[in-house]
């Protein structure tokens, strides 16, 4: 038998078969990999550093979806904005995998050139350099959340007897439609205005620092 044209086995073929894998059970195995594939489990080894850069793989092909221009368009609180947003679209178009994603640190080149764009958007508006990281941990945590939560029913409070939670029962029947978009708007406007909040004090504190040292 020839040579098969196309081949049987490479990186994205292994990147998609995972992904399939990941959004129909919330994980994936080397050997599932391989028999879906039709392939031995050890050839699967040949092209990617084991469960770990099957992983990375899969964070870099879910972050593919995020938008990074946005971390270059307009004010730091509108880049910033804009790119939750792209960024959560992209991980509640994968939830499952967000579990997975999470509880691994991060070493995806492609993946951790965003980061270094976000840093660098919020040093360049004047934060503090000790402040960028929590705030980027923050926005991803509600991000993330998020995605979860647009996978979630609509309605995820069912009282069983609603005579004994009547303020809950009455809340509950007052949410309009939408309800994981609406507490995302809230949630990242709150996250927002915290961060203008904080890039303010601490202007203003390395202004005083500053006509401090100047004084005579």
């Amino acid at each position: 038998m020839g040579r098969p044209r196309t081949a049987l086995l490479d990186r994205e073929r292994i990147t998609t078969t995972a992904l399939e894998l990941v959004d129909e059970n919330g994980d994936f195995s080397v050997p599932r990999i391989a028999r879906r594939l039709g392939v031995q489990t050890g050839s699967v080894y040949h092209h990617v550093d084991g469960r770990d850069g099957i992983v990375e793989l899969l964070r870099e092909r879910v972050s593919e979806s995020i938008d990074t221009a946005t971390l270059a368009a307009g004010p730091w609180d509108a880049a910033l904005t804009a790119w939750a947003r792209s960024y959560r679209a992209a991980f509640a178009a994968h939830p499952r995998a967000i579990p997975l994603l999470t509880t691994s640190p991060v070493r995806a080149p492609r993946v951790l050139d965003q980061y270094e764009r976000a840093v660098t958007l919020l040093l360049d508006a004047g934060f503090a350099l000790p402040d960028v990281m929590p705030l980027i941990t923050g926005l991803e945590n509600l991000v993330l959340g998020s995605a979860l939560d647009l996978a979630a029913p609509e309605t995820m409070w069912v009282p069983a007897d609603v005579t004994a939670t009547p303020l809950l029962a009455r809340a509950l029947d007052a949410v309009p439609v939408g309800r994981a978009d609406r507490a995302f708007d809230l949630a990242l406007e709150g996250c927002v205005a915290h961060a203008r909040a904080v890039l303010r004090d601490s202007l203003q504190e390395r202004q005083g620092s500053r006509e401090g040292q100047e004084s005579p």
